[in-house]
């Protein structure tokens, strides 16, 4: 089962923070890591998110994905060329596929993946975007096009936001610096979970 609330975060420490919030649905993504501290962080992450009851999806990393045991793993395009997609699909991993233009989706869809992610929604400060900002519109064509594969989107996407994004045609909403950069994130988190959870997505 996907939550509609998808906090990223780039530590085991962050999910520890979120998790008693009321987060079940997270991913970890972490950048310009030893292998060693990496395969620690996901190993410390998958174990609070066990305990709790709660998702991990593993950004990028599927091999360490396999070898720790978890249950999600998240790609973008590069690594969706360079992933061994048969591995990941004997090891049980269920797949999500970042994607933001046509040939992307094609990508993604012939990939069979567990949800596809759509973004930047909106102007984002996270990093430099290659793609200009979606918008509502391309959400509610996107959902269209992929049927019943739970579409996640991601960029610039505030509480305040997220209502629209839903009418759009967003089953789950990923969030980065809505709660990272929240002068109170479990505060923003929880909010969060108080205002989504409804949505749950079988």
């Amino acid at each position: 089962m996907l939550d509609p609330f998808y906090p990223i975060v780039d530590s085991a420490a962050w999910i520890a923070r979120l998790l008693p919030c009321g987060v079940k649905f997270v991913q970890l993504r972490i950048k310009d890591r030893p292998r060693e501290a990496l395969r620690g962080e996901i190993a410390a992450a998958e174990d609070l998110c066990g305990k709790a009851g709660a998702a991990l999806v593993i950004n990028d990393y599927w091999q360490e994905a396999i070898d720790l045991g978890c249950r999600f793993v998240h790609l973008g395009q590069g690594d969706l060329k360079s992933a061994d997609r048969a591995a990941i699909a004997a090891a049980g991993l269920r797949l999500g596929i970042s994607t933001h233009d046509d040939a992307e989706l094609a990508r993604a869809l012939a990939a069979k993946p567990d949800y596809i992610a759509l973004g930047p929604i909106y102007p984002t400060i996270l990093k430099a975007m290659e793609f200009a900002p979606q918008g509502l519109a391309r959400v509610g064509e996107w959902k269209k096009r992929i049927g019943t594969i739970p579409l996640v989107a991601i960029g610039g996407i505030t509480l305040e936001r997220a209502a629209r994004v839903f009418e759009a045609g967003a089953d789950v909403i990923a969030v980065v610096t809505d709660i990272t950069r929240a002068a109170d994130p479990e505060a923003r988190a929880t909010a969060w979970v108080k205002a989504t959870r409804r949505r749950l997505i079988a």
